[in-house]
């Protein structure tokens, strides 16, 4: 405990007048030039010498030019200082411009509470060696580094703009200047059931909000030591303006720390995959619930209730309507009894996912083992000609250039989609921020993803449009719609499907194609599926607004999980199950560039499509496929192209990957 030292009558006397001089004189600390009675302050001067007056209750000094006008209290309370946390350190460890009593004439008094536990903390630090180090003290002084350090990051360490001279908040406005007590202590200024009102005395308007709040009620009706304060949502030293981007995300991720499952679900929306690449122009908690004045979804006064929902809406979506109403904000597709369709929705595209893998990625590998073992054995000859050489001279067209470059800019198109759609589907990946950042932010991605989206919707219906003109208008009666040129679906492709499977396990020979083969056919009918489901599902999500005009809002929730489900399926097969059909198989690896030159070997033409090659011939009409090998520059250039775009594919299927592998196990 600290004591007033004993004075003589004359000493007290002194001092007395100087006090008496600080607190009744015209607003003028007593200097040097009043007093010849100086005491200097070293550091061995005690705590009692400065509270000789500032125990003093009443003790204080005019703020104005006239003992008339507001005062300055400088009493310090024994008692609270002797409880505090600092009541060992002396008044001069804090007050270091202190050199003298009665102190100098227009004095600044500093206190630089950082510069001190920075020191000090460093020093204890210093300290410490590996072996005599403790952890959980060790683990406190870093704390404090750390906290210090976001401080002098902060908003609140900067100059105010009404004072340049003082910082908008120092450390003695949070924590008390001699009443400093730990955190968990009732008596702190910092404590929990308190902290509102501390933030209060600077922030008034939304204390006044979050009075309010179910947040505030909690607090100040029943003293609910786990309801959310102020710093649990802006934290308590890395405090920045709430209009800057990254404050923004913090308190949004705050949110979880205690709403743990609506935060999930919130992060599966756009708004939430937007937040989680580092952006804020999305809706955030705040944005719907209020930032202070949070109520209870059924609060007629919340935000969020029915009859305010459209209105909050609104406020992003200018022209939301009714639909926007029955949307599922944190709809959870695991929820069967809450929200059936996204259940079902998402059951249904699970088992279609896990079928499709399933069953081809085990067809590519029978076929990879049976290929390679016949390569290894010598069965297959590599497309040589009669003589053992490379069959190169004599080559048979196979795709028009109409085909050839509405194929490559397919390729190009999916890849943009999928770059741009998985980048935000696989948001909270390592890998999801950085590609996003490369491409310019999640509005530039928006609209690359839409120009790819209606380039591949353009070349998708011109094709089907060039289609019809040729069958109905230019060979109309002539095509037989079952017949071998056709893609359509035929009963032969299922007969194909099991002698190849009886070939895989060596039960029969390997089966020979005519025009397309059944593999062919489903890759070229899987764009009509997906461009239904991927089609549909994201015109509606690009105009909101129309389609909520007369659709209810959980399709939107519908539509967002086929969305990105069929967007997986698609990127993983093309990119997996198409390559290796294409490029990858023994026979064609590592590149195959008929899609590029248009044209095959004659050789390979024949051992590749049989029943075309002798029907043909039967026909007469081989003379009209034939034609000369293409040139070697174009052969070059060709694998070159095949080689880039299919390196690009293999680097986005690794990164779907990785996306889908670290989102299903988080």
């Amino acid at each position: 405990m600290l004591k007033l030292r004993r004075l003589s009558v004359a000493k007290l006397i002194g001092l007395g007048t100087v006090c008496l001089l600080g607190a009744l004189s015209s607003g003028r600390v007593a200097t040097a030039d009043a007093l010849t009675d100086l005491i200097p302050v070293t550091d061995k001067t005690e705590n009692s010498a400065c509270l000789d007056c500032h125990a003093v209750r009443g003790f204080a000094v005019p703020i104005g030019d006239t003992g008339d006008s507001r005062r300055r209290s400088l009493y310090t309370d024994i008692a609270s200082f002797e409880d505090s946390v600092h009541a060992k350190e002396p008044c001069i460890s804090c007050h270091v411009d202190i050199v003298q009593m009665p102190h100098k004439k227009d004095k600044k008094r500093s206190v630089d509470c950082v510069q001190c536990h920075e020191k000090l903390s460093k020093d204890v630090a210093a300290g410490y060696t590996e072996g005599e180090r403790q952890p959980g003290e060790r683990a406190g002084v870093d704390r404090i580094l750390r906290n210090i350090g976001h401080y002098k990051d902060s908003i609140h360490a900067r100059a105010s703009e009404e004072n340049p001279d003082q910082a908008n908040a120092n450390c003695w406005d949070c924590h008390g200047k001699h009443d400093v007590f730990p955190l968990n202590s009732s008596d702190a200024n910092v404590y929990r059931l308190t902290t509102p009102q501390t933030c209060g005395r600077c922030h008034e308007k939304q204390l006044s909000a979050y009075n309010q709040s179910i947040h505030g009620a909690s607090i100040q009706k029943i003293g609910k030591l786990d309801t959310a304060v102020c710093s649990d949502c802006h934290t308590s030293h890395q405090i920045d303006s709430t209009e800057d981007d990254p404050v923004k995300l913090t308190i949004t991720q705050n949110c979880g720390n205690c709403h743990d499952d609506a935060y999930k679900t919130y992060r599966a929306t756009y708004h939430g995959q937007v937040s989680s690449l580092g952006y804020a122009h999305t809706a955030k908690c705040f944005d719907c619930h209020s930032p202070h004045d949070t109520r209870k979804v059924d609060d007629p006064l919340s935000m969020v209730y029915k009859d305010n929902r459209l209105q909050t809406c609104q406020e992003c979506h200018k022209g939301a309507t009714a639909g926007f109403v029955s949307f599922h904000p944190h709809g959870n597709a695991h929820d069967k009894e809450k929200y059936p369709y996204m259940w079902a929705t998402s059951t249904f595209m699970i088992v279609l996912l896990a079928g499709v893998f399933l069953f081809f990625w085990t067809h590519s590998l029978l076929w990879f083992i049976r290929e390679y073992k016949e390569r290894q054995s010598g069965e297959i000859k590599m497309h040589l000609d009669e003589n053992g050489d490379p069959a190169t001279k004599q080559y048979v067209r196979r795709f028009t250039k109409g085909w050839m470059i509405a194929h490559l800019v397919l390729a190009i198109a999916v890849m943009l989609l999928v770059i741009t759609g998985t980048s935000v589907l696989f948001a909270e990946s390592f890998w999801a921020p950085i590609v996003m950042k490369m491409m310019g932010g999640p509005k530039v991605a928006a609209v690359i993803h839409r120009i790819a989206a209606s380039t591949f919707g353009a070349i998708f219906f011109g094709h089907i449009v060039v289609l019809l003109h040729k069958l109905l208008i230019k060979e109309r009666g002539k095509f037989r719609w079952f017949g071998p040129d056709s893609l359509l679906p035929r009963w032969q492709d299922a007969d194909d499907m099991a002698a190849m499977f009886r070939w895989f396990f060596g039960k029969g020979p390997r089966p020979t194609f005519d025009r397309w083969t059944y593999w062919e056919k489903f890759d070229y009918w899987a764009p009509f599926w997906g461009m239904f489901i991927i089609g549909v599902s994201g015109l509606m999500l690009w105009f909101p607004t129309f389609f909520a005009s007369f659709l209810p809002g959980w399709v939107f929730n519908v539509a967002t999980i086929v969305h990105g489900e069929e967007a997986f399926l698609a990127a993983v097969f093309l990119f997996s199950v198409h390559y290796f059909n294409s490029h990858f198989r023994p026979d064609k690896f590592p590149v195959d560039v008929v899609m590029f030159t248009g044209s095959m070997t004659l050789q390979e033409f024949k051992e590749e499509r049989v029943l075309e090659y002798q029907r043909l011939v039967e026909e007469g009409t081989l003379e009209q496929y034939l034609v000369g090998a293409p040139s070697a520059k174009r052969t070059r250039y060709s694998k070159i192209l095949g080689l880039f775009l299919i390196a690009v594919g293999i680097i986005l299927l690794l990164l779907v990957l990785e996306g889908f592998l670290e989102n299903f196990f988080r």
